[in-house]
């Protein structure tokens, strides 16, 4: 007696549990749909971003919608057929899903790339002025120092020649007038010559040491745009450093006489903090995280469409499950398959053609569960079960067995009163 109690009792429990089990996995499996929903309409608006950019958003809107239309479609789809069931089906569904993900890849690509490259982004554009100005400053400070040996050579020659004409061993010196010291009318013209030297010397110099403060200023305005607050003041401040340098080189080029270098020509603060257009460029520079964020997207959801077909879309009522288990029995070979699943061959048998047997009823079954998702077509002749037809099939025999059991118990009755 205590041992009838205590099967009861486990039986009861593995009811409990396995109502449980039902319960839990039923509602993953409904939470999948706004699952795949959500990531569909995420997929949906980068995809939207990117083509918005080359068309017009209208137009745009209606293929975004039609992309992932098709990839959700194709995905339960695909999760329903077999390649050897409808090799021209199978084949036009996947190359349906194929065109569909890599437009959506393709066209999401330019929003991850956006996000994830706005930082490089704003360094290369902060390093392209960098390298502009620097590359400018290096031709106008190698042509200062070329001016600067010039002069000081030239200052040098003007005081050699100076001090030669005061001792009389200038080679211009005449005959008569050769080694004669002092500071007569022959000296006097080279000292004025080199007091005017020195003078442009000494003037050169202090608009070097102008020009010189002037790039220190756009320099320290430049390392202050990198980690200043106020962008946009620090770089009009950068602009305006760089302009007063041109100024400065233009007074100097005048000055010297010689033909400075142009400066290049820097991008306003609106191209400098503009935001990413999307265009074909950005493929040449590749950003593996941004297509693998793109095709994430995708993947996942193309991933959850295909479990979600496995699911059937509605329950089977009363009826139709007893005319299910009942057309089911009918079928006389069943195997295991490579998937671990039971298959069935639902063509009938020599024996059955032979003597002309109607299997319309158990054919319109397996039409039935097949349109409902409870069987998998392998190929035109053998289906499998899907996973929730085996609870089905396990309720149905086990309401047999204990129909039998009642049966058998009432005849040993009958026959015992007997």
């Amino acid at each position: 007696m205590e041992n009838n109690n205590n099967k009861k009792n486990m039986k009861g429990v593995g009811v409990v549990i396995n109502s449980i089990q039902t319960v839990f996995v039923g509602m993953l499996r409904i939470w999948t749909i706004p699952i795949v929903l959500m990531l569909s309409v995420a997929s949906g608006f980068t995809t939207f971003y990117g083509l918005s950019h080359f068309i017009t958003e209208w137009i745009a809107l209606v293929i975004t919608i039609a992309i992932q239309s098709i990839v959700v479609i194709c995905s339960l789809e695909l999760a329903g057929i077999h390649w050897k069931a409808n090799r021209v089906r199978y084949a036009s569904v996947v190359l349906s899903l194929l065109i569909a993900l890599t437009a959506s890849v393709s066209f999401s690509y330019f929003k991850f790339y956006e996000i994830s490259q706005q930082d490089t982004i704003h360094i290369n554009r902060l390093n392209e002025i960098r390298q502009s100005i620097k590359s400018y400053l290096v031709q106008i400070s190698r042509i200062k120092n070329d001016v600067i040996k010039q002069q000081h050579a030239e200052l040098k020659q003007a005081s050699d020649e100076a001090a030669q004409a005061y001792f009389g061993t200038h080679p211009l010196i005449t005959g008569g007038y050769r080694n004669q010291v002092g500071d007569g009318p022959f000296f006097k013209h080279y000292k004025k010559m080199y007091e005017a030297k020195k003078s442009k010397q000494q003037d050169l110099d202090l608009e070097f040491s102008a020009f010189d403060k002037k790039i220190q200023r756009l320099q320290g305005s430049l390392s202050d745009l990198d980690v200043a607050k106020d962008l946009e003041t620090s770089y009009y401040d950068v602009l305006t450093n760089y302009q007063e340098v041109q100024l400065q080189v233009g007074q100097l080029s005048s000055y010297m006489g010689l033909g400075l270098p142009d400066a290049p020509l820097l991008m306003t603060y609106k191209q400098f903090t503009a935001d990413v257009t999307p265009s074909v460029t950005m493929w040449k520079g590749f950003s593996i995280f941004a297509f693998v964020c793109a095709a994430m997207v995708d993947f996942f959801t193309v991933l959850l469409s295909y479990r979600l077909e496995f699911t059937a879309p509605g329950p089977l009522t009363t009826d139709e499950e007893e005319l299910v288990y009942e057309c089911l029995r009918q079928f006389t070979e069943f195997s295991i398959n490579k998937n671990d699943e039971l298959q069935m061959v639902i063509e009938r048998t020599n024996i059955e053609k032979a003597r002309r047997y109607s299997d319309l009823s158990r054919m319109f079954t397996v039409g039935l569960l097949l349109n409902r998702g409870f069987l998998r077509k392998l190929d035109h002749r053998t289906v499998e079960f899907a996973p929730n037809l085996y609870p089905l099939v396990a309720e149905k025999m086990s309401d047999k067995i204990n129909q039998l059991k009642v049966a058998a118990l009432s005849t040993q009755q009958a026959n015992e009163r007997s």
